[in-house]
């Protein structure tokens, strides 16, 4: 697909494309005219739509309404556009804000390399008849009494606030799986447990792309959740999820439901995951926890649903997905071996989703700002520097980091990608290699 049209006739100037952020000079008032004299009047009435107008496009332009995923599901957002994104989200912090003295919580090496997997269990073949549809199974009661012990409630203090949501112990010596999201931008890190002990956690590891993390907690002889396999499911198996609906005061809450879809993909915040679709009732605050079968054991980690909010023509209802236990092991198990995963692609960037009003004030074509190069990136190497605007990539014309991270994420740490980038009014064509995220 070719580039977006941009326009020539008044291109940007030097300094301006120097600027970090070109939109600042816009906000702070754009270009004045000579004034001019004549009636008080009239004078007064043009003051007066100036003000107007400005407040307006200023408002507009710094906050875009988006589709996300949140610690809360997926759900329709009013966002501030000056915040940054790219290879990796980080929680916007306004910049009048005064910068906390707390760090965000990196993985901690004390914790890696324990040699601590996750083990997947066999379904038992002794369980008497209840309701399953295979005719076998734990009555509902009996799954809540064995699951309980093993699933926690997650506080994660940001900058800017706290969030919430679920998780589950996966072994008796303190380490916890939840989601990505949920501890993302994380200054601190609180575990409660089903028998009212809290613990501050450390980051073993994290994984944007699979909204996968694992925490550890100074315990022992914790109860551990028992796992089982995902493959095994078919759509119409009764499912079960506990998690703390709407915070920590809902705690432990268990709903019901069955597969709805096994192999679901979905693309969410530009990188694509392969889930399993439940109608359990799934809500804020359960991102993390566990969604069991029909033996107590652990066959998904919820991570998000679709609501009402996600379409403006319709209503919807009783679309939950989980990452498959299949799926997150291997992610998980590395995550404990050395904090991260390897081969996730990075250009080596950060990015920037510019408001259409600043594009067309600066005559910038419909791309992705970039905001800064990492200088050990073959990106840099190849000469794209802050200021630029990528517009396309292998040919694909994109216009948000999201579309630019969906064609990043379909290549590997080492392949080459081609990239199209704006400057000064001319486009060019420059061939990239792909950064190891994890060195970025």
């Amino acid at each position: 697909m070719a580039p977006a049209p941009y326009y020539d006739d008044n291109p940007i100037s030097e300094d301006d494309r120097d600027t970090p952020y070109p939109y600042q000079d816009f906000y702070g008032g754009g270009r004045k005219k000579p004034r001019r004299s004549g009636g008080h009047g009239g004078w007064w009435i043009l003051l007066v739509l100036v003000v107007l107008v400005i407040g307006a496009v200023g408002f507009f332009s710094r906050f875009s309404v988006d589709v996300r995923q949140t610690a809360e599901g997926v759900t329709l957002s009013i966002q501030n556009t000056a915040s940054d994104g790219g290879d990796s989200a980080a929680s916007a912090v306004s910049e009048t804000q005064e910068t906390p003295a707390a760090a965000v919580l990196r993985p901690s090496a004390e914790s890696t390399d324990s040699g601590t997997e996750l083990t997947v269990a066999a379904a038992p073949a002794d369980i008497p008849a209840t309701y399953a549809s295979s005719g076998q199974g734990l009555s509902f009661q009996e799954i809540y009494a064995k699951a309980i012990p093993s699933v926690v409630s997650i506080t994660t203090t940001l900058y800017n606030g706290v969030a919430t949501g679920t998780g589950i112990i996966m072994s008796e010596d303190g380490y916890i799986i939840t989601n990505e999201h949920v501890i993302d931008g994380a200054v601190a890190i609180e575990v409660l447990t089903s028998a009212d002990a809290t613990y501050s956690a450390s980051l073993v590891g994290s994984d944007a792309t699979s909204d996968l993390a694992v925490l550890k907690i100074e315990a022992a002889d914790l109860a551990a959740a028992e796992f089982g396999d995902s493959d095994a499911m078919e759509v119409g198996d009764a499912v079960l999820a506990i998690g703390d609906p709407l915070g920590a005061e809902l705690r432990g809450t268990m709903t019901d439901g069955i597969i709805s879809a096994i192999n679901r993909d979905l693309v969410v915040n530009g990188r694509s995951m392969t889930l399993l679709q439940t109608n359990a009732a799934l809500n804020n605050g359960n991102s993390g926890g566990p969604l069991l079968n029909v033996y107590g054991q652990v066959i998904g980690i919820n991570t998000m649903k679709m609501s009402s909010y996600y379409t403006a023509s319709a209503t919807i209802e009783g679309l939950g997905f989980a990452i498959p236990v299949a799926t997150a092991k291997p992610i998980i198990d590395e995550l404990i071996a050395q904090g991260y995963v390897t081969g996730r692609p990075a250009i080596g960037i950060s990015a920037k989703d510019l408001p259409d009003a600043v594009r067309a004030y600066y005559r910038i074509p419909a791309g992705v700002y970039i905001g800064s190069v990492n200088p050990a990136s073959d990106a840099y190497a190849q000469g794209i520097r802050e200021g630029d605007t990528i517009t396309a990539i292998e040919g694909v014309a994109i216009s948000s980091t999201d579309e630019l991270n969906v064609i990043k994420n379909q290549f590997e740490a080492g392949d080459t990608v081609r990239l199209t980038i704006y400057r000064g009014g001319e486009l060019y064509n420059v061939e990239v290699v792909l950064s190891d995220a994890s060195g970025m």
